[in-house]
């Protein structure tokens, strides 16, 4: 493969679906880069005045809300295709969590490339989660059968690939932790945040996962469309940290010289176990299940991003100052509470 990539031989227009939100912002920078001609679809309002440059073409509408018509005339003309939209794991619906996410993730997403493939796009990239990855190594903990959100992302992956091939070749990008900042958009670490600054004690769980740079995943996204395998499905990722590592990268960031306690296993099952009372109270369902999931959270959650990044050809490293680009974009909540006022 030549270092222009598979995406070049095919033009140079992109549409990014989420553009104006924290994966899409920052995939339209590397396109611009690339010299790209960028367009963006996206829910209104636009987060912040001026947040795109000017050749950067936006529209501000809702996908689900458009006719098919109106969506094949926007994707005609299109290159290639970005999907970063869609519902992510800490949205809890009102009960059953699944048709929420069926109808946020798979449904949108089948409908969108199938759409796409008519109007003749020819390169896609998707935003999915690594709980699908870890559903396919894992299949003792039957994620995606207990997880409405982890099933979302499964089947959403299969339902794309299938509307899209072989005419729109896509390929799936699954996701990790993710830092850094945008414009426009409070972090949605902000609690977490909130919670290293405060006086309180810190207390953690045991495990650990994988982390990246928001500004990797934008170019990861870019590196899809130019480098991607059609129909394959990335594992992309940079570093492994167990969360007391995570945490006290947090308190560096904060100017906070604490200490992270670690609590047992069972402290966090039990309070998971409280979560979906409450949750069950209020006649509301997570995407994930939060007592099957204590045994998720805390173990690692490792894996190896050398093949993805060697592919997709993004940056590793930088997570240290993401971490504080995430905490200094998190104003003080007393500073949150007089911009309300």
């Amino acid at each position: 493969m030549s270092k222009e990539g598979k995406g070049s031989s095919y033009g140079k227009k992109v549409m990014v679906l989420g553009g104006t939100g924290f994966l899409g912002y920052h995939a339209l920078q590397e396109f611009l880069k690339l010299g790209y001609e960028v367009t963006v679809l996206a829910l209104p309002p636009m987060p912040r005045e001026g947040l795109l440059p000017p050749e950067v073409k936006v529209t501000l509408a809702d996908l689900n809300e458009l006719s098919d018509d109106e969506v094949v005339k926007l994707l005609e003309g299109q290159d290639a295709l970005v999907h970063a939209a869609g519902a992510d794991d800490r949205i809890v619906p009102k009960a059953p969590a699944w048709d929420f996410f069926y109808n946020a993730n798979v449904k949108a997403s089948i409908r969108l490339f199938t759409l796409a493939r008519k109007a003749g796009v020819k390169r896609g990239v998707m935003c999915s989660s690594y709980f699908a990855y870890f559903d396919r190594i894992w299949p003792e903990e039957e994620l995606a059968k207990h997880h409405p959100y982890v099933r979302s992302r499964v089947e959403q992956e299969e339902g794309a690939l299938e509307a899209a091939m072989p005419d729109l070749e896509l390929c799936i990008l699954e996701l990790p932790y993710i830092f850094g900042s945008m414009p426009g958009r409070l972090p949605l670490w902000e609690p977490l945040v909130q919670y290293v600054r405060s006086p309180l004690p810190l207390f953690y769980m045991k495990g650990g996962t994988n982390m990246i740079t928001v500004h990797a995943v934008g170019q990861a996204l870019a590196g899809g469309i130019e480098y991607g395998e059609a129909g394959h499905r990335y594992v992309v990722g940079d570093e492994n940290l167990t969360w007391v590592q995570m945490m006290e990268k947090f308190c560096k960031a904060a100017g906070k010289d604490k200490k992270v306690h670690i609590l047992p296993n069972w402290t966090i099952r039990e309070a998971m176990r409280g979560m979906h009372l409450m949750h069950k109270h209020e006649g509301r369902e997570g995407g994930l299940d939060p007592v099957p999931f204590s045994r998720i959270q805390t173990r690692e959650t490792f894996f190896d991003p050398t093949p993805a990044a060697e592919t997709l050809q993004y940056t590793r490293g930088g997570i240290d100052k993401a971490i504080q680009d995430t905490v200094d974009a998190c104003p003080p909540r007393s500073l949150l509470k007089r911009k309300k006022k």
